[in-house]
């Protein structure tokens, strides 16, 4: 038997009990890239990622022999301003934060982050100087914050039209039953008014919570 078939002729044995994940259960599931540590710290797609618990590790391999030293790297794509360094030494999470951050308001996304890089290129900027291409996904989130773009708000139109009844074949007169007709009104379904933004989730916090 493979593995999975172990594992699942045990579960439908034994049964199946959910448990919530942790903080650390959290931080293990996110995508993980290797970078080595330097004197500046860690670089990843032009951004660097600084902080002075990284001072044991810099210019020093993680032992990981595999991944030829490098240091294992996670991070959350819909929030880019920090990413955890895992110490080969001890097991433990560094939490690095971006070295710019302080230069947006709000938590932002990978794509918001290639997005900005791509406007850069091409109004011919340097889509690779971190303040620049800051200031660029600042302006995206200003702009996502204050409205809709022209894409949304035609999305959210279409959503909020009523739906279009198809045509039927006819029928004669005396087989119409009033009771059966089309009501439009109870057709339409209601549709929210406003949207309400999530949280910013912290893994060693939120996490317990789940």
């Amino acid at each position: 038997m493979s593995p999975n078939d172990a594992y699942a002729l045990l579960v439908a044995r034994t049964g199946y009990v959910p448990l919530p994940l942790s903080g650390l259960d959290y931080l293990e599931l996110l995508p993980a890239v290797w970078r080595s540590v330097n004197d500046y710290g860690i670089r990843i797609d032009h951004r660097t990622y600084n902080c002075p618990e990284l001072a044991p590790l810099r210019r020093r391999p993680s032992g990981v022999d595999a991944k030829g030293g490098l240091w294992e790297v996670h991070y959350d794509p819909y929030d880019l301003s920090q990413v955890w360094v895992r110490d080969a030494r001890t097991g433990e999470w560094i939490t690095v934060p971006w070295t710019h951050r302080h230069l947006i308001s709000a938590p932002f996304a990978d794509f918001t982050w290639r997005r900005a890089r791509d406007l850069l290129a091409l109004r011919g900027q340097d889509d690779t100087d971190q303040a620049t291409v800051a200031a660029a996904v600042e302006q995206l989130l200003v702009r996502a914050e204050s409205g809709p773009d022209r894409r949304v708000a035609a999305r959210t139109r279409a959503a909020l039209e009523p739906p279009r009844p198809v045509a039927a074949l006819p029928t004669p007169a005396s087989e119409i039953d009033e009771a059966d007709e089309w009501d439009e009104e109870e057709a339409t379904a209601d549709t929210p008014s406003n949207v309400i933004p999530f949280g910013v989730f912290d893994a060693f916090t939120d996490g317990s919570r789940l």
